[in-house]
């Protein structure tokens, strides 16, 4: 299993919102090196969702439920969605500050390509995220 994140804007598809629809379609991602991660998640992945903007803060825990395929908002057959489901929300949410704090992940995409909305995170870099939000 690989594990990943992805960043929406509340204001745009926040958490509670994901909670509510139980699944979404993660489209209209318009970047080739975010285009490569998306195609490389398989089901069952682990994908850290964070707020960017507003909060700028991990929040939850998704799943993907099915793997990359056309992107139902465009034409163009070069770009993919998946889809994803909660799983669930972080006890403690992780905000950019305390990650930005912690030397073990100052390699972490979220900090060294910040505006890469689809992204890859080491197993070490979940380990420490998941110890910050008090998770197991």
């Amino acid at each position: 299993m690989a594990y990943w994140l992805v960043k929406s804007e509340p204001s745009v598809y926040s958490w509670e919102q994901f909670e509510k629809d139980k699944e979404t379609v993660w489209s209209g991602v318009r970047n080739y090196a975010a285009r490569l991660h998306l195609r490389a998640m398989k089901k069952g992945d682990q994908v850290l969702y964070y707020h960017s903007n507003e909060g700028l803060e991990i929040v939850g825990i998704a799943k993907v439920i099915k793997e990359a395929y056309q992107d139902p908002t465009t034409d163009d057959d070069r770009w993919v969605a998946v889809d994803l489901k909660p799983f669930r929300r972080l006890k403690n949410p992780v905000s950019m500050d305390q990650i930005k704090e912690d030397p073990r992940l100052k390699e972490m995409a979220l900090v060294r390509i910040s505006r890469l909305s689809v992204q890859p995170v080491s197993d070490k870099e979940w380990t420490v995220v998941m110890g910050m939000a008090g998770e197991k």
